[in-house]
């Protein structure tokens, strides 16, 4: 099911962003420390009431700059405005309603989209100002008073922005179809794969990197079951995005993951593995997806008897992060070998589905503690009582312990892949949670 979207916007410097930081920093996913791990902090979950939304910070507006990269904020914003279930606008209490901020709040309204007034910097506790009752004037209801530094009010606010989310809203194809983000830096092929796959011309191609500005669906249906296919503006590093227009496109494919079962991660045989290829990839672990890895331009790459097994090797070390994923060496100009990504892709979706009983998981967990006997440290051995699978998409076991520090992280991983080896849960990252004997 697909999270609400909050957009965050307001005119530069009025504290968005440290208001963004301090909504997603209390209950903000526990990142592995693992390479290619990351998260791009524009846009991330925000956990409120027991629900989960996505928050998306955006640029300062400058309604009336000329300036190029001004109005490219200003698009950007207007680009989250119209992804977002709500809106928050982020106005400042010392510096009262501005000319810009009236002309902001003037296009909120026009997009009919609910909108949560935040007047920031009210750092004093009690009652608010009298200059805060001007606010009002703007005509979107109710301000909240709020200090994103200090952290005031923000409670306040989320409870105004939840009162406008559909937490029930479906996707908008049924759970009979695999979604399928195709993902990568850009000019690595991924509009040129979307197109072999329907067989048409759906996507601009174009050798110029970034052409691809927004995400589209491909609905194909065929032999081997549906698949919508969504296609993405390049992942590039931040460095490179020096417009904002793309930095919202960098937006968009992390929003494509968000709503994938599968990532298929395109890189360049021609170029091999790079470190934004890595990103890439690990925003995709990170959320849990199934993953699969298309080596494009295979058929321009000089080949003897052992060049794909030699390449493959080198891939696996650069992926090690991610030892579980499947490579498949593919030519979207010629086809060579496209076909066979229908099949990955369901096959790796089944893994990353896959539910598997108490009872089962407890004979591979005393034949691996009888292998390989638990740590101990101070005379204190780790007794697991049991495990059990919380839930899928990605398969997520929890372990029941007599003491969670015992449970080394060498430990955890081998049991993790004693778990892959067992049921073969190979294309999808698997995730372990430890809870001592007690533990709610």
């Amino acid at each position: 099911m697909a999270k609400p979207l909050v957009a965050v916007v307001g005119r530069p410097n009025v504290g968005k962003s440290t208001l963004f930081n301090k909504l997603i920093g209390q209950r903000l996913s526990i990142v592995e420390d693992t390479p290619g791990v990351t998260r791009d902090r524009i846009y991330a979950e925000c956990e409120w009431r027991g629900k989960e939304f996505m928050l998306v910070d955006t640029g300062g507006i400058e309604p009336r700059a000329d300036d190029v990269i001004l109005s490219q904020m200003r698009r950007q914003a207007q680009l989250a405005i119209e992804k977002a279930d709500a809106i928050i606008l982020v106005v400042e209490l010392a510096a009262g309603i501005t000319a810009n901020d009236a002309d902001i709040a003037t296009m909120l309204q026009k997009s009919g989209k609910p909108v949560v007034l935040c007047v920031n910097k009210c750092d004093r506790l009690g009652d608010v100002p009298p200059e805060f009752y001007e606010f009002y004037n703007l005509g979107l209801g109710d301000p909240v008073p709020v200090s994103s530094v200090h952290g005031h009010g923000t409670g306040d606010l989320l409870d105004a922005v939840f009162e406008h989310l559909d937490f029930e809203k479906g996707e908008e194809y049924g759970d009979h179809y695999i979604r399928v983000a195709v993902i990568g830096k850009p000019n690595v092929g991924k509009s040129s794969l979307i197109n072999r796959i329907a067989g048409e011309e759906r996507v601009i191609v174009s050798n110029i990197a970034g052409t691809t500005r927004d995400a589209t669906d491909t609905v194909i249906e065929n032999e081997h079951g549906k698949y919508v296919f969504i296609d993405t503006a390049g992942i590039r590093r931040k460095s490179r995005v020096e417009e904002a227009i793309e930095r919202y496109s960098v937006l968009r494919a992390y929003m494509a993951v968000d709503r994938a079962d599968v990532a298929v991660i395109v890189i360049d045989a021609t170029t091999g593995f790079t470190e934004q290829d890595s990103k890439v990839a690990g925003y995709a672990h990170e959320q849990g997806k199934a993953c699969i890895v298309a080596v494009n331009k295979w058929d321009a790459v000089d080949k003897d008897g052992s060049t794909m097994k030699e390449f493959q090797k080198k891939l696996e070390n650069d992926f090690s992060f991610m030892s579980y994923v499947p490579f498949l060496f593919i030519s979207a100009l010629t086809g060579q070998r496209v076909e066979k990504l229908y099949d990955l892709i369901r096959h790796v979706h089944e893994k990353n589905s896959m539910r598997i009983t108490t009872g089962m998981l407890n004979d591979m967990l005393a034949y691996a503690t009888a292998r390989v006997q638990p740590p101990s440290d101070k005379g204190k051995r780790l007794k697991i009582y049991y495990m059990t699978q919380a839930s899928t998409k990605p398969p997520t076991f929890v372990c029941f312990v007599n003491r969670a520090e015992l449970f080394h992280f060498s430990y955890q991983r081998y049991l993790e892949n004693q778990i892959r080896e067992t049921f073969q849960l190979d294309g999808t990252p698997i995730r372990m949670i430890v809870r001592e004997r007690g533990d709610k």
